[in-house]
């Protein structure tokens, strides 16, 4: 998707309301002048323009008639914490979507955001969309026949072998909360068990959004939540990647509606199973191949895209780029050659004191949210010591691993992700699962023009299992 521009010249509000787009998904670049912006546009068409009133040299209501005269279809969001009513019918009357008081709340910012891209839906031919619009190219939603096969792996299905209690505190309620882990049997999967005995499976087919239409979808750039329609459990993703890890196919996790987060990362989680133990199970696992290339998003450096593609074993390459302290960091993360434990799971959850602080005002988390972050301020890491110094990939390639497990199976591929979040995550494994599904048809239909049953079971060769992670 094309970026979206905000022209203010108070550093603090560019660099706030950029993090918190970012956050969400988008793409945003800050101007501190409407001469810098004007620019800059002989090269950049923005899907959204939100622009401060009162401006040095050229002032907002100017600009903004400029800009409808160059772009008639360009939303543009008005901003002022000075002006009046007569500014605001002044701005619409110009050719504004909308018109925002400061200070700038949180919740109102994302949905005047939302509405005015929704009524001027992205081009086709952009690149990958935010989170909270990910509507996408046709050729993206187009089913690959083939893409993804399911084939017998060596691995055995795993539990635990005793019973485990973790206590903590909510990442974004803030409340004192817990999990406790019990062992299940054969083909019985990851299921997640409310307070008052509702069960929701730890599958893709429980996020809650999940039967919406692609282009209605609506994620958290946040954190991964499971629902069953009636109940819901939040931020299952530190401990889903720690299951999907150490190779545990079968547990149940008794939980409230929320997993604690001890300090952002999945650090405890792995220590804790680590000593419980884990035992085989007699039964099979089967393992996802990525037989062809499938994913979304253009395949630049400054465009969002995710992709997995063949490869023989387990990879992911993950880059991001954001503002100091973080700056790009690229990281290629193998778990045949590495180790989890070690390596990923110790890498904690990261935002900035002025997007935690104006969530915290709105409710949106809790005070266990500052106890659980990487606080960033002013360029710098003002709460703790970074564990690695390239903490940040580290913990987006953790999360990624949490949310490729909900397809079910491990993968045998490599993932490309660039400047990703959970959004494109799930959409990921959502189409992941939608190939599966496709091939499970063809199979079955592929199996009735058989005499016998044995000739297709003969020309299926599984392939090697991949090597587990040095956990």
């Amino acid at each position: 998707m094309n970026p979206i521009c905000i022209v203010d010249d108070q550093p603090l509000i560019c660099s706030t309301v950029a993090n918190i787009l970012e956050d969400e998904g988008y793409e945003a670049i800050a101007f501190a002048d409407a001469e810098s912006f004007w620019q800059r546009l002989d090269s950049m068409e923005p899907a959204l323009v939100m622009l401060d009133i009162w401006l040095p040299g050229t002032d907002g209501l100017q600009l903004l008639q400029r800009l409808h005269e160059r772009f008639p279809e360009l939303p543009v969001i008005m901003m002022s914490g000075h002006a009046g009513i007569e500014a605001a019918v002044a701005a619409i009357k110009f050719g504004a979507a909308d018109f925002m008081e400061k200070p700038l709340h949180l919740e109102v910012l994302l949905d005047k955001v939302k509405s005015a891209l929704n009524l001027h839906p992205a081009r086709l031919d952009a690149g990958l969309p935010p989170d909270t619009r990910l509507a996408r190219k046709p050729s993206e939603m187009a089913m690959i026949s083939g893409a993804v096969e399911l084939v017998a792996s060596a691995e055995p299905q795993r539990t635990l072998k005793e019973y485990l209690v973790l206590n903590g505190v909510g990442l974004l309620s803030g409340r004192k909360t817990g999990i406790s882990l019990s062992p299940l049997g054969v083909n019985e999967g990851i299921i997640f068990q409310t307070l008052d005995g509702q069960t929701i499976r730890g599958h893709i087919t429980s996020l809650r959004n999940f039967m919406k239409p692609a282009e209605t979808k609506s994620f958290s750039a946040n954190s991964t939540t499971l629902d069953n329609g009636r109940h819901q459990v939040r931020t299952v993703e530190h401990l889903m990647a720690v299951f999907s890890m150490f190779g545990i196919t079968n547990v149940l996790v008794r939980v409230g509606n929320e997993v604690p987060n001890i300090d952002g990362s999945a650090k405890d989680f792995c220590e804790l199973i680590s000593q419980a133990g884990i035992i085989e199970q007699p039964a099979g696992t089967q393992v996802a191949v990525i037989r062809q290339k499938i994913g979304m998003g253009a395949e630049e450096k400054q465009e969002k895209h995710l992709y997995v593609e063949p490869f023989d074993g387990f990879e992911i390459v993950m880059r991001v780029d954001y503002p100091p302290p973080i700056g790009e960091q690229v990281l290629t993360f193998n778990p045949a050659q590495g180790s989890f434990a070690a390596e990923i799971a110790p890498a904690r959850s990261f935002n900035t004191f002025e997007n935690i602080d104006m969530a915290q005002k709105l409710g949106k988390v809790g005070s266990g949210y500052l106890n659980s972050h990487i606080i960033m301020h002013d360029g710098k890491v003002i709460n703790t010591v970074l564990r690695f110094a390239d903490e940040f990939v580290r913990h987006k390639i953790l999360d990624m691993i949490g949310d490729l497990s909900l397809l079910g199976y491990p993968l045998r591929g490599r993932i490309i992700a660039n400047m990703t979040s959970h959004g494109h995550n799930h959409v990921l494994v959502e189409r992941l699962y939608q190939a599966l599904q496709h091939r499970q048809f063809e199979g079955d239909n592929y199996l009735e023009t058989f005499a016998d049953r044995r000739e297709f079971v003969e020309s299926i060769r599984p392939l090697a299992p991949p090597r587990r992670s040095k956990t």
